[in-house]
């Protein structure tokens, strides 16, 4: 018969924790005869593995009540609950706005989106209007003049919903002045970090090109401001204006966009600038090649001086006397009917070419004994692109195909379609259509 030693060294090897489970056989055998003990298992011998298993499932159970709602929010769950905001109703108490005072300046999103469901394009109704409410909160946030829906642009992580706006007269100038007094700061420290460093280090002979400066808020590239956000419900964010050096470089690279504006934009030639600056220079970019209208739905004002040709020309209003054209005419393969709207930007980086070589007074001041010993560099050619209003019809080419692909909403019904414009190269769609009140959507 076993001794009592040797029941108890047995027991104790029984009872030797792994080192994977941090379990041990002993209680494990314990637990499964308790088991089957309570269930009155019948056949327990031929369930005795599966039993096995399931009593080590059960050790790894929640100790809380599986019917409790204790598991976090899914992402999804998060933003229903951002989203639930947009539908809030306005208090009672609240005063209504007058609406006499001043014009809605967001047009109707979703009679946009019955405009481009019928060329097999849209984002869905139901997100479509998230977004509408999404952009009635801009309005009511900001004094804004004008508000139109850009596009979404899809992320590696998230993705961008864009709005361009205009502001009211004044509306701007405030938060202009805050940026100019910060990016003032950054000047002045810099310039001292280069006074300290001036007194160890030797003064190099070799100076960077000149810096084209950016363009003026309401003019060229900068003409329009831009909100972003990741979803509808979420905060707004305004695009810093764009810089010449950023649309340049922008051209040069491709980068997929990740949903965060502060992501570091990897590339060679190195992008001056963070994901935010990238995107807003990829939106000035798609805005000056694929904003396009029919021929003489816009016209110069009368009293301009400029060439009859449209050079030199940055603005111009819309032709009350115009006449919608037939839907025939605008999907003819020529695509004379068609033209640009919005200015084009150069190779330079700008809408309008600017002189690099030009100084200001300070900088001739400063560099004038300099300039004595130093040969004159040669005066840079003029850079000039096509004028505003031009046809598309003189758009370079994309791997030996048109510019633009005309076609028609339904090919069975031609006389109720609408005319839909795709461009080859950015591979946006612009419609056009006309209701009973030869109202245009582009």
């Amino acid at each position: 018969m076993a001794s009592e030693t040797m029941i108890q060294n047995a027991k104790a090897f029984l009872q030797q924790e792994s080192p994977d489970s941090k379990l041990n056989l002993y209680d494990h055998m314990c637990s499964v005869m308790h088991k089957i003990l309570e269930n009155r298992t019948p056949n327990s011998v031929d369930l005795l593995e599966s039993l096995s298993q399931e009593v080590k499932t059960n050790k790894f159970a929640p100790p809380c009540d599986p019917s409790s709602d204790v598991r976090p929010a899914s992402l999804e769950v998060e933003l229903a609950n951002v989203q639930n905001k947009l539908f809030e109703k306005p208090s009672e108490d609240a005063e209504p706005e007058p609406e006499d005072e001043v014009e809605m300046p967001l047009p109707d999103l979703m009679d946009t989106a019955h405009y481009f469901e019928q060329a097999g394009l849209g984002l869905g109704r139901e997100e479509t209007f998230r977004i509408f409410l999404a952009l009635k909160n801009l309005v009511d946030t900001h004094t804004l003049q004008s508000v139109r829906f850009w596009g979404k642009i899809q992320g590696t992580e998230k993705n961008y919903i864009v709005a361009e706006v205009e502001y009211r007269e004044g509306g701007e100038e405030e938060q202009e002045g805050e940026e100019e007094e910060g990016e003032e700061s950054r000047e002045e420290e810099t310039d001292e970090a280069k006074e300290g460093d001036e007194d160890n280090l030797p003064t190099p002979d070799y100076k960077p090109p000149p810096v084209i400066p950016k363009e003026e808020t309401g003019t060229g590239c900068n003409k329009k401001t831009y909100f972003v956000c990741n979803e509808p419900g979420t905060e707004w964010t305004k695009l810093p204006p764009v810089t010449p050096a950023q649309i340049v470089c922008a051209r040069q690279i491709k980068k997929f966009f990740s949903g965060n504006l502060e992501a570091a934009v990897i590339s060679y030639p190195p992008f001056p600038g963070t994901e935010i600056n990238y995107l807003r220079a990829q939106i000035a970019r798609i805005s000056a090649g694929t904003h396009i209208s029919p021929v003489d739905y816009y016209k110069f004002e009368e009293d301009d001086e400029d060439d009859s040709d449209g050079e030199g020309r940055d603005s111009f209003v819309e032709n009350v006397e115009f006449e919608p054209p037939r839907v025939q005419e605008l999907i003819d393969p020529s695509l004379s009917n068609w033209v640009h709207h919005v200015q084009h930007v150069l190779p330079q980086g700008r809408c309008v070419w600017v002189n690099p070589t030009v100084k200001t007074e300070t900088e001739d001041f400063e560099d004038e004994e300099e300039e004595e010993e130093r040969e004159e560099p040669d005066e840079p050619v003029p850079e000039h692109g096509p004028p505003l209003l031009n046809p598309i019809s003189e758009d370079t080419e994309v791997d030996s195909m048109p510019a633009w692909s005309a076609g028609l909403t339904s090919n069975l019904v031609p006389q109720y379609a609408a005319a839909v414009l795709r461009s080859n190269l950015w591979l946006v769609l612009v419609f056009s259509g006309w209701t009973k009140s030869s109202r245009i959507c582009t």
